[in-house]
């Protein structure tokens, strides 16, 4: 366990870890592996699609929507299927944070991907999507925040 660890929710903590004793292509595997297992956006969200947050930082056009649910937040994103790099991040970020509030969210290092591993198999490219990804999910947390009432 790494100082980073006590800023990850238990569910990133654990995904980091399989990611870690990974070798190169099995850490490419299992990226494809929560691209695959990435949900559809809900039926409900899809007329909103020009309304949800845009990543720009990443090639392939990415969306991401969240919900606030008894302080927890819940990320829904519209990834195509061209683009498996992203979405197996987003996978990793959907599993990785379930049942998380914003404050744990927003704590998660803006790099800690690269502690997985994934700046040995990723381009730079990729890994600046995968950070403009999280920077938006933080962003939500922040905004979540900020539109409670205490």
């Amino acid at each position: 366990m790494t100082s980073t660890d006590t800023k990850i929710p238990a569910a990133l903590a654990e995904i980091m870890q399989e990611f870690k004793a990974a070798d190169d292509r099995e850490k490419l595997e299992l990226l494809l592996e929560f691209s695959d297992g990435l949900p559809d956006l809900p039926q409900r969200l899809e007329h909103m699609l020009d309304e949800m947050t845009q990543v720009e930082e990443c090639q392939a056009p990415v969306s991401i929507h969240a919900e606030s649910e008894d302080g927890q937040l819940r990320y829904f994103f519209a990834i195509p299927e061209s683009a498996p790099t992203v979405r197996g991040f987003a996978g990793i970020m959907l599993e990785g944070t379930e049942g998380a509030t914003p404050e744990e969210i927003i704590q998660i290092p803006s790099d800690f991907f690269v502690e997985m591993g994934l700046a040995k198999v990723l381009s730079p490219q990729r890994l600046h999507g995968m950070a403009g990804v999280l920077a938006h999910m933080k962003r939500m947390a922040v905004a979540s925040l900020d539109g409670q009432t205490s």
